[in-house]
């Protein structure tokens, strides 16, 4: 058991091959079943559970993994859910629930710090902003995160509160490549290992900053929303004026300790936890 979550949830049966599509009904087993594990598991495992023919598991699997919807991990030889089935995920609670839950959260949160408050899910390797709030304050900066609007996840600190706490394969998945990174302003990250670095001092701070990576005169904090697993579904940032020539190392925990309770409050009310599987 990981964080009060138990290691695995009830599966339904695996349908009948008998009936329509078998094919389907089998990869949407598989990923049911891999959807209810809080680990990557291997073929046999995948196999005996769920009373499939190892040749025919791996043909799914290939083609699963074809579409992005389940992983590899060589090293590990288990398999685990993929990008694709993330954003489906991520899709459902955003046309909906997400939305409703998250916009009072984020009125107040914007209330009580005087900042402007985003919601965000990730979008392949972009943060796509559903949720944005701002409070009856004058002069505040003019900023690109409307709703609607994606930007490069690794740039922001909505997108790394996502990233900072998904497999190392995803992450890798997602930015394969020097080509993958994208920077606006000089000050962004330029490779997958300077990406992981900074995601690893985010994960054990508990939250993520950005300064100045977006646009040079603001900032942002962020955290993670989690789901009932423990992973990440979206996040909560805050994004204000500031201003430092080559960034100055700040990491607002003051900030942070009110965001953490707007995502803590989000995690909840969507059947989530408040902190991340281990």
């Amino acid at each position: 058991m990981l964080s009060g979550i138990p290691d695995t949830m009830t599966i339904r049966p695996l349908p009948s091959a008998d009936g329509p599509a078998p094919a389907l009904r089998r990869g949407l087993a598989v990923l049911t079943f891999l959807a209810s594990r809080t680990s990557p598991q291997s073929a046999g495992t995948i196999a005996r559970e769920l009373a499939l023919p190892r040749s025919s598991l791996y043909e799914l699997l290939t083609e699963l993994a074809a579409a992005g919807f389940v992983v590899h991990l060589p090293s590990q030889r288990r398999w685990g859910l993929g990008v694709t089935a993330f954003e489906i995920g991520t899709a459902y609670l955003r046309q909906d629930s997400l939305e409703r839950i998250g916009r009072p959260v984020l009125t107040q949160l914007a209330k009580d710090t005087g900042m402007t408050a985003h919601l965000g899910v990730l979008h392949g390797s972009e943060i796509l902003y559903v949720v944005k709030e701002r409070p009856a304050a004058p002069r505040l900066p003019t900023l690109v995160t409307e709703v609607g609007v994606r930007l490069p996840a690794q740039l922001t600190a909505t997108g790394r509160a996502v990233l900072a706490h998904l497999p190392a394969a995803q992450v890798r998945a997602l930015f394969p490549e020097v080509g993958s990174f994208v920077d606006r302003t000089g000050r962004g990250d330029r490779n997958l290992p300077a990406l992981r670095t900074r995601l690893s001092a985010d994960r054990q701070r508990g939250w993520s900053v950005e300064d100045g990576q977006v646009s040079a005169a603001t900032a942002s904090v962020a955290a993670p929303v989690f789901d009932h697993h423990g992973l990440p579904t979206a996040s909560i940032g805050v994004t204000f004026a500031h201003h430092c020539e080559q960034g100055c190392d700040r990491t607002w925990p003051e900030i942070a300790a009110r965001v953490r309770v707007a995502t803590a409050a989000v995690s909840a009310a969507i059947g989530g936890q408040a902190t991340p599987a281990r």
